[in-house]
């Protein structure tokens, strides 16, 4: 207690309450349920290996990865920006979602930059969208 308060009585800081805090803001219902699943077998089951998950990633999955992306990031490898393709997104969706599906795909690589350090230089890997 503080001697500049001597007469005043008070009891220490309630601090923790023991109860589990909630999060900053409340939960929103997940859009992917699937998923949810799996990340939480995940926690769960932490020896577990996952084989078989591409049934869960549909053009709604790619439609809310893209808009998570930052879109005031570099281009990528390809040249393209978030702006540019946000152009037709619909169809670039469909048709990177059949390629998926049937093993077409290729990911271009990384364009690699190299940012300063104090002691030198980072390397920083610039993906394509």
């Amino acid at each position: 207690r503080s001697r500049a308060e001597p007469v005043e009585r008070r009891e220490g800081a309630e601090g923790n309450t023991g109860e589990t805090s909630m999060h900053r803001t409340p939960r929103r219902a997940s859009m992917f349920p699937g998923l949810d699943r799996v990340r939480e077998r995940a926690k769960r089951e932490k020896k577990e290996r996952f084989t078989a998950l591409l049934h869960h990633v549909d053009v709604d999955l790619l439609r809310a990865a893209f808009s998570w992306l930052k879109r005031d990031a570099a281009p990528g490898v390809d040249g393209l920006t978030w702006r540019e393709y946000e152009q037709n997104l619909e169809v670039r969706l469909v048709d990177l979602h059949a390629r998926v599906h049937r093993g077409a795909y290729r990911a271009l690589p990384s364009r690699r930059k190299y940012i300063p350090k104090g002691d030198g230089r980072r390397p920083l890997g610039v993906a394509a969208l």
